[in-house]
Parts: structure tokens; C-alpha cells; sequence
């Protein structure tokens, strides 16, 4: 069955607003809908098309127990994106993204085992031994450690998916994908190029309601997946 999404509460978001006209890629004009005050408006018929069948790709990805990782680190989203990722158990980055975390994951997945290491290691009252000075500099390393690959700490393996929020601003996350071969999801502003990700979500990429919106269903679609995975 497919998750119901309201044309009604998507307007109500403000997810219909896309960027100044002057700012836009032509590539986007097939999913909007004209420009009120110099600003272009989604046609959100299409909008709720392409969101369909995103939520349908997401559902059956957790349904076969695939990995999606889900990118999202703007302000607006942060706390929605970590609360994804704890609640299905997806590794998530809602932090900077750092290049070379999908192409160079040899790399990542060493400063991941550092990571495990030190909290292990911090637990176990290893580091008493240091002066008070330097353990306060483990503690710092652990923190920044856990910033930026806390959310991705399970990954073994690369993503079989990547779903972003803001494929314009994540552009080198988007790349890496597409490199490695990885199936993508993103949310498409009218300022960004659709063609770059498998399966575009053509709305507002700025309005925290739509997005809150927009990812409530990302999480619906994939806890509803992996109820149902075999």
C-alpha cells in the first residue's frame, strides 16, 4: 500500500516555493509550475508523483535489507535527519560531509575503528593513567570523532543507496554516488539539476515544515520496509 501524501499539507509547508527565477536550471522547468513575484512555484501534481515513487524505492530497499544512508545537513534538517537514523537504524551524516567518505571508505572505515577504539578504550578507564590535560584532549578527539562519523559508525560496507536533502549543496556527496555506482534519492530545488540523482523530489529544499514534512515520510517508508522485510 502506498504511504498517502496530501497535495493539501504540502502547500501548507510551503513546499511549492522554489528559489528566485533568475536562479534557477532550466533543466528543472518540467516540474514547475510558473513564477509569482520572481519567485519559481513547483507544480506540486508532480512533486507528489516523484514522491511516491521515491518512498516506493525507499520501502523496498528496507524491505530487502539494504543500507540507505541518509545525508541531510542543513540547520533546518540536522535533528530530523539524526532522528532517521536512530530510529531505523540507517547510518546518516548530519554533519559536514567529508570528500572521499563514499570513494575513499577504506579511509573512513579507519578513522571509524579509531573511533570505536577510543570510546572503548575510555570506558574502560584506559585513559586514567594520562595527565588531566591530556585526557581532556582524548575526550576532544573522541567528540570530533563522534561528530562527523558517529551517524556512520555501522557501515561495513559502502550504501546500497544515499538519499540527500539539497543535492545543490551536497554536490560532492552526490558525485561520490555516482562514481561508486550508488543508487540516489534527493530533494531537487528549482536551482538544481535533477538529472544528477536516480530519483529527484522536485520541492523546497530550504522550508524546515516542508521538509520535516518530506522526511516523516522517508522514515514511514522505511520502518514500513523493514517491518515487512523477509
Amino acid at each position: 500500500m502506498a504511504i498517502k501524501i496530501s497535495l493539501e499539507e504540502l502547500l501548507e509547508a510551503g513546499a511549492h516555493f522554489g528559489h528566485q527565477a533568475k536562479r534557477w536550471n532550466p533543466k528543472m522547468a518540467s516540474y514547475l509550475y510558473g513564477i509569482q513575484e520572481g519567485v519559481h512555484v513547483f507544480d506540486l501534481t508532480k512533486t507528489k508523483v516523484a514522491m511516491e515513487e521515491a518512498l516506493d524505492v525507499l520501502k523496498n530497499a528496507a524491505k530487502e535489507g539494504k543500507n540507505i544512508l541518509i545525508l541531510g545537513t542543513k540547520k533546518q534538517c540536522k535533528e530530523k535527519i539524526i532522528e532517521i537514523g536512530k530510529e531505523t537504524g540507517m547510518p546518516y551524516v548530519s554533519e559536514r560531509w567529508l570528500g572521499g567518505t563514499l570513494t575513499n571508505f577504506d579511509q573512513m572505515k579507519r578513522s571509524i575503528s579509531k573511533l570505536s577504539e577510543m570510546k572503548t578504550k575510555m570506558a574502560a578507564g584506559e585513559y586514567k593513567k594520562y595527565t588531566k590535560k591530556e585526557r581532556l584532549l582524548l575526550e576532544r578527539e573522541i567528540t570530533r570523532l563522534e561528530r562527523f562519523f558517529g551517524g556512520i559508525s555501522t557501515l561495513e560496507k559502502l550504501p546500497d543507496m544515499l538519499f540527500v536533502v539539497d543535492t545543490h549543496k551536497e554536490t560532492q556527496a552526490v558525485k561520490e554516488a555516482l562514481k561508486m555506482k550508488i543508487e540516489t534519492i534527493g530533494i531537487v530545488d528549482s536551482n538544481s539539476d535533477p538529472t544528477v540523482v536516480d530519483y529527484p523530489i522536485p520541492m523546497n529544499d530550504d522550508a524546515a515544515k516542508a521538509l520535516e514534512y518530506v522526511l516523516d515520510l522517508v522514515k514511514k517508508a522505511i520502518l514500513e520496509g523493514q517491518s515487512k522485510k523477509k
